[in-house]
């Protein structure tokens, strides 16, 4: 049964939100087949606004909901794999995992088994409904498109010891905003699940159940303390914990950045996987259904969503990948990383969220437009957020923007651990002065860059804030 103080959306029951009601599809690690991808683009032309929106945890939500969604949909997606099987954990935050799992040629070791085993671990453990809506669980295997440094609060992260693969554990603990830490703990894989349950177990021990406000791992960890928390798991287990400390071990070669979009070879011999840049994470139910279509007709029919709000089309033999990138771009989308859309993350904004101060979502498709002609060779992840939550992108970006009463504040720069968005640089700016605010500022960084290589954000840490506004000019 589920919680009466569960808030955060799900399959089985939808929350309000400005523009109807809201609801969430779980997908575990983000992959789903051309089947239940047609059946989220009915479900969302039948019930919703007619689009579907791929969050930063790669789940999909429903929004503009006005009437009650069927009961044979929701049973008909259940059979297809969409939705847990057992209803009362389908709160529970979506697991995450890379979307590139078993194609990357540079991972560790392929997590979608342990992605499986734990959402089954889950579905048939309903005493875990009493976990909070926010407990979130990540398995990154150590490849090139690595998630472990994303929000959760338990992650796993694959390593090499003296030729063995191991995860390390890392748990959220400390300031909010912190990454996740490492534990100085190492597992094998078939110890991983055990782990996870134990760590649960021992968390909900420690929650009022009947609670409206139940607190996050980190703030339990806080209390408690790690070393306390960790030898309450250990005697759940039957084995002990293999401390090591904090030694480096092998991990795979430095990630490059943003291999989730674009063109990439896969670890199977003659096949390629593409990035596809969304629009701000959404799809009309046509490029939902074409992408099916594409994915079945050109690779094997699998769709992998990813925690940048965007997806991928997987096993696509390399002599046609030029003509699926026509495709793609004939559904309207995207595949460069040299396009503006690449990295451009907005939240719901204030047609969707009450505590948004503007109209993110309007305002990035503006931007979007008017930075059209822009040339990268790559991505600028700008945020827009309308408020201090940062709901669609908790990590720092090159430029960030938070909206205020009048427009935003623009942020730029990872600053220190105590500045949420990076070091602020002009205030209250706006909509009519961003998009050439924005421009310069981009313009500005490619004259200036040390090498082409250079993020954005590695420049604007390099300058002072006055450098920066001597060099950008005034607003106007």
């Amino acid at each position: 049964m589920l919680s009466a103080f569960t808030v955060c959306p799900g399959l089985f029951y939808a929350t309000p939100a400005r523009d109807g009601m809201l609801s969430r599809i779980r997908i575990p690690g983000g992959i789903v087949n051309s089947q239940q991808w047609r059946a989220i683009a009915d479900i969302a032309a039948i019930s919703g606004g007619g689009y579907a929106d791929v969050t930063n945890r790669a789940n999909l939500q429903i929004r503009e909901i006005y009437t009650k969604i069927d009961a044979n949909l929701l049973r008909h997606l259940q059979d297809l794999g969409l939705g847990s099987s057992n209803i009362g954990v389908d709160h529970i935050r979506n697991i995450m995992s890379s979307p590139t799992a078993g194609i990357d040629s540079q991972e560790l070791i392929d997590t979608r088994p342990l992605v499986q085993g734990w959402d089954k671990y889950i579905a048939a453990h309903p005493h875990l409904s009493g976990l909070p809506a926010k407990f979130s669980v990540c398995f990154d295997g150590g490849g090139a498109v690595r998630v472990c440094d994303r929000p959760n609060d338990i992650g796993f992260a694959a390593v090499i010891v003296d030729g063995s693969i191991y995860f390390r554990l890392h748990l959220s603990v400390g300031a909010k905003g912190e990454g996740p830490m490492d534990m100085g703990i190492l597992l094998q894989p078939e110890e991983c699940l055990p782990v996870l349950a134990a760590l649960a177990d021992v968390y909900l021990s420690c929650l009022d159940t009947t609670s409206t406000r139940k607190p996050r791992l980190r703030e339990l960890l806080n209390g408690l303390g790690c070393e306390n928390y960790l030898q309450e798991v250990e005697r759940c287990l039957p084995f002990p914990l293999r401390y090591v400390g904090s030694q480096e071990y092998q991990t795979q070669i430095p990630t490059a950045k943003y291999r989730h979009i674009g063109v990439h070879p896969q670890r199977q011999s003659g096949l390629s996987y593409i990035g596809v840049v969304l629009p701000l994470g959404r799809l009309e139910t046509s490029q939902i259904r074409g992408l099916a279509d594409l994915a079945q007709r050109y690779g094997s029919g699998t769709i992998r969503l990813t925690p940048w709000q965007n997806l991928l089309i997987s096993d696509i033999p390399h002599q046609q990948v030029p003509d699926v990138q026509r495709e793609i771009e004939s559904l309207g989308l995207h595949w460069s990383v040299g396009n503006i859309r690449s990295a451009l993350v907005a939240c719901s904004g204030n047609t969707g969220c009450a505590a948004s101060a503007t109209d993110t979502k309007g305002h990035a498709r503006g931007l979007a437009e008017y930075l059209d002609g822009v040339k990268l060779n790559q991505p600028i992840n700008i945020h827009l957020t309308g408020c201090e939550k940062s709901c669609a992108q908790h990590t720092k970006s090159d430029i960030a923007l938070l909206g205020v009463g009048v427009g935003y504040h623009v942020y730029v720069g990872d600053g220190d651990c105590h500045q949420k968005f990076g070091r602020e640089i002009y205030q209250e700016v706006t909509f009519v002065e961003l998009p050439p605010l924005i421009e310069r500022m981009l313009t500005v960084y490619k004259i200036h860059r040390l090498t082409v290589d250079e993020s954005f954000g590695e420049f604007a840490n390099r300058h002072a804030i006055a450098q920066l506004k001597q060099l950008m000019g005034s607003r106007e």
